[in-house]
């Protein structure tokens, strides 16, 4: 029997780093190892599986583009069927899969994953977004598995008080991990990744790839 690869979203506002994040953390798990694909959602392009495919640390038919043509997150939560169906495509063509992430389509911050097509997900953010996100408490920045804040490197350019999101947000979060990151340097990648490992993949940081 073929087992089934555990399912991880990746959720956000467009422009918070979403497909960079998956950019940065591809190629790490797969020096350890772990079998990837990868779904992508854009409402009426295949923009961000392009770009992934681009990079070429893929296979290209590891990685589909579903084009939503609606509201982004109908696609993830109302009615997932069509990452659904994505989903079960790779996983009857690479059996040996560990983990599939399916990226939201850009989307606010009310946006949350079905537990239907997910096992847990990730919901990013940017700093350059406004220091007051943790604030306004939206769903998807609430209750995700891990929340990332992404992009802290431009915190003085655009006037955002990093003192104060890493001071407010876990307030917000309750306890529930939060990773501030940098995709381009590698800051904070280390927490996402031993989060997918542990609490995604249920496996040791120190035995993968030893």
């Amino acid at each position: 029997m073929s087992k089934s690869a555990a399912r991880l979203g990746i959720g956000g506002p467009v422009g918070s780093g979403k497909t960079a994040l998956l950019e940065a953390i591809i190629p790490k798990l797969m020096d350890r190892g772990i079998e990837v694909a990868v779904v992508t959602n854009d409402l009426l392009t295949t923009e961000d599986a392009d770009r992934l495919k681009g990079r070429g640390f893929l296979p290209p038919e590891r990685i589909i583009g579903v084009e939503t043509g609606s509201c982004p997150h109908t696609a993830i939560r109302e009615d997932p069927s069509m990452n659904i169906l994505a989903v079960k495509d790779l996983e009857l063509l690479y059996p040996q899969l560990d983990i599939i992430f399916i990226e939201s389509g850009g989307d606010n911050l009310a946006s949350t994953f079905s537990y239907d097509l997910v096992d847990s997900y990730i919901f990013v953010i940017d700093v350059g977004a406004g220091d007051d996100i943790p604030r306004k408490k939206g769903p998807g920045f609430a209750q995700a598995n891990l929340v990332v804040i992404n992009k802290i490197d431009i915190a003085p350019y655009v006037g955002a008080d990093l003192d104060l999101m890493r001071h407010q947000a876990p307030l917000y979060r309750q306890g529930k991990p939060i990773a501030y990151t940098n995709c381009k340097t590698g800051e904070g990648l280390d927490q996402v990744i031993n989060f997918i490992l542990e609490t995604v993949l249920f496996c040791s940081p120190s035995v993968i790839g030893s």
